[in-house]
């Protein structure tokens, strides 16, 4: 399948396969014209890679990834990859949990059950501008205003 078809079965821009390409992550023939030629397991693979990135895996970790789980999957990665991943799944799992932490500041906050002193006095506007009496988006005198 020509790097079009392939662009439009997976639904990823042709400059992003490339870069797959360039950076080892698929691989194509050429056929006696110059275009690219890919198998039609390529679909899979990029279907993995875009998943892997999302994820948050880098293109390098991919590289050596890749081999190890697209098509038969049979590649058996060695210990410090699997330590590698480790860490991206660990460092997600960080981020979560502050990203939850932060959705149950504003849930009990939007609930009445707690007012975090840094929104409550936003939303009072004592702390709109530093030294400012101002209510939330009221123009100070000092300040020029961008029209």
């Amino acid at each position: 399948m020509r790097i079009g078809e392939l662009s439009t079965a997976t639904g990823v821009s042709t400059r992003a396969l490339r870069y797959y390409e360039h950076e080892g992550l698929i691989r194509s023939s050429r056929r006696p014209n110059g275009y690219r030629d890919y198998d039609p397991d390529a679909v899979e693979t990029v279907a993995l890679i875009q998943d892997l990135f999302a994820a948050g895996l880098s293109s390098g970790l991919l590289r050596d990834v890749v081999p190890c789980v697209a098509g038969d999957g049979t590649g058996l990665p060695p210990a410090d990859l699997l330590a590698r991943v480790e860490q991206v799944r660990d460092d997600l799992l960080e981020k979560e949990r502050r990203f939850r932490a932060r959705r149950e500041t504003l849930d009990d906050y939007l609930s009445g059950r707690r007012r975090p002193a840094r929104i409550a006095a936003l939303v009072d506007g004592d702390a709109c501008l530093p030294g400012s009496d101002a209510s939330p988006g009221a123009a100070r005198e000092d300040v020029p205003v961008r029209s």
